[in-house]
């Protein structure tokens, strides 16, 4: 791959500080790194790859002077950058909602659609950190049968809501039990109740609390975290008739997202099929002796890139069903790793504009 200059915005936030250990675990050929973040943070000082970064504003002139910029920030932050740095001549790899259904930017998970990054006119997106290891598991299994139907239910760790939401369950769990003194404005605890603890990140409190109830709800009824797994499914595999009927629940978990999967496919596929699909599968680790208490759990994903699965059964509800748990790490594989992934295809392919001169292959 090309030695490439590259920027991130957002890298103070709870995914730029996970890519920044990811950059240097890849070894990601980057000869100059740029990091950006809003005003409060300009001047901070970060250490990336043995050496300290300060932290700048982003401009133009900055843009101009990068081949990749990764946009790990809200979406208002990436409507904003994202136009800017193409018009300067950059790629732009963007974690955020902001483009990802936008039908001139291709929603990239390069092991299931790297070929869409072709596509690009300056800007791919990475879908959401509940979409990816959901597309990773149905992208192989529909060489066994095209797939129908999907219902799948998410259990998603406050770490996708960011940093604040992490010390808010800390702070909470900490309160409720017992590890610090309450303060006087704090209300008397009943038998476990945590209605009286303070939340600021959620509607209720997280700790021993689960919230059914992930971004704002539609008219229809399904929350915008449900109604992104239904569209970005689609778009990422290339098919509209897919049904998929997705909940999505916040739990009082650190880091890791998990999902219960239930697919229905044309015709009967057997457990075994499935296990040997996905065992072959990159990225994909198959976990799956159940009589034997082995199964992916939050704590085990944590800190790697691979989705792992396990509970594979026959849905007893249907002929043609498999059902099936998933966790993966959603600031890895879920956010920053795939964003490493779309840019390292991109250099692979020689997709990166200011690169294409040089690109090898």
């Amino acid at each position: 791959m090309d030695v490439c200059r590259i920027a991130l915005v957002g890298a103070t936030g709870a995914v730029g500080g996970v890519f920044l250990k990811i950059l240097e675990e890849r070894h990601f050929p980057a000869s100059d790194i740029r990091l950006c973040a809003s005003k409060r943070s300009v001047g901070k000082k970060l250490k990336v790859m043995g050496r300290e970064i300060v932290v700048e504003e982003v401009t133009p002139r900055l843009l101009g002077e990068v081949d990749i910029v990764f946009i790990a920030a809200g979406a208002s932050v990436s409507l904003e950058v994202a136009p800017l740095a193409v018009k300067q001549g950059a790629f732009v790899v963007d974690k955020s909602s902001a483009f990802r259904m936008d039908p001139d930017v291709p929603l990239v998970v390069p092991e299931v659609n790297g070929d869409d990054i072709a596509d690009h006119k300056g800007i791919v997106s990475a879908p959401n950190c509940s979409t990816t290891p959901l597309v990773m598991v149905l992208k192989p299994l529909r060489e066994l049968s095209p797939v129908r139907r999907v219902v799948v239910d998410t259990y998603q760790s406050v770490s996708g809501s960011g940093a604040e939401a992490v010390e808010e369950l800390r702070v909470q769990s900490g309160r409720l039990m017992g590890e610090w003194d309450k303060t006087p404005d704090d209300p008397p605890l009943v038998n476990g109740d945590t209605r009286g603890v303070r939340h600021d990140a959620y509607p209720h409190p997280i700790a021993f609390n689960t919230l059914p109830h992930i971004e704002e709800f539609w008219d229809n009824g399904y929350t915008n975290e449900e109604m992104k797994m239904l569209n970005e499914t689609r778009k990422i595999l290339h098919d509209d008739r897919i049904a998929i009927s997705a909940t999505c629940v916040r739990v009082p978990v650190m880091v890791s997202h998990s999902e219960a999967v239930h697919i229905e496919f044309e015709r009967p596929v057997s457990p075994d099929e499935v296990r040997e699909t996905l065992s072959s599968f990159p990225g994909v680790c198959v976990v799956d002796e159940p009589k034997s208490n082995v199964y992916p759990m939050p704590v085990d994903a944590a800190g790697k890139d691979e989705v792992f699965v396990g509970r594979i059964r026959r849905d007893m509800s249907h002929p043609n069903g498999i059902a099936m748990w998933l966790v993966s790490d959603n600031l890895r594989k879920g956010a920053a790793t795939n964003a490493l992934q779309i840019a390292e295809e991109a250099l692979r392919r020689g997709l990166v504009p200011r690169l294409k001169d040089s690109a090898v292959g």
